[in-house]
């Protein structure tokens, strides 16, 4: 009988943060029902690691060198439609969420709450539940009509997040003046924003661009 079959939940944890993943696996050893089967620090290294251990759950980091924790989602995924990840962020941010989900997260933990709900969310994933904290299902739901930004709405306002002029920016995507003002006028619509600044800090709030 496998230790699956038994009951014991087989995770592996993906974190670039050699400490994170140390934590992580202190609080595992503690328990008995469940066990840490293999750690990896970026997403490739995930998506191998999940193809030789096949976890019963997936603990994965968003922000990652190289392939990113969306990605390596969405890759496992593509090969095990039946996998389950619960993602690990200090990130709030609704479109960041719902990109995960989207690759098909079955959880979304905050690494500020790991303390308190670390060992729940891992029980609920392996059951089959999804595990989304309160306050972050909230916040999709907020923005749950809002009209998204095009791609190029945010190659815009990723150039005016690095402090670029309108001028730059157009050089830069290689469009005009006035096309560069026509997508600022339809961002700060579509994020009910006062100016470029605030435009800017609510897109990195939720999760719509990244510095």
């Amino acid at each position: 009988m496998s230790e699956s079959a038994a009951g014991m939940i087989r995770v592996l944890v993906v974190d670039d943060h050699p400490l994170m993943r140390e934590g992580i696996a202190a609080v595992i050893a503690g328990q008995d029902d469940m066990r840490l089967i293999g750690e990896a620090s970026n997403g490739a290294e995930a998506v191998s690691a999940y193809a030789a251990l096949h976890p019963d759950v997936v603990l994965m980091d968003l922000r990652m060198p190289g392939m990113d924790g969306i990605e390596a989602i969405a890759t496992i995924r593509a090969v095990s439609p039946r996998a389950r990840i619960v993602v690990l962020t200090t990130y709030r941010g609704d479109v960041q969420v719902t990109r995960a989900l989207l690759a098909g997260a079955s959880g979304y933990l905050l690494k500020s709450s790991l303390r308190r709900e670390l060992l729940d969310t891992i029980r609920d994933v392996h059951a089959g539940r999804r595990r989304v904290p309160a306050e972050i299902a909230a916040g999709i739901a907020e923005h749950l009509s809002d009209e998204s930004l095009s791609p190029r709405e945010i190659e815009v306002l990723r150039s005016v997040a690095a402090g670029n002029a309108n001028k730059r920016i157009a050089a830069e995507l290689g469009i005009s003046e006035e096309t560069v003002k026509a997508h600022m006028k339809n961002i700060l619509a579509k994020l009910d924003a006062r100016d470029r600044t605030h435009a800017v800090t609510i897109a990195i709030r939720r999760g719509i661009i990244e510095l």
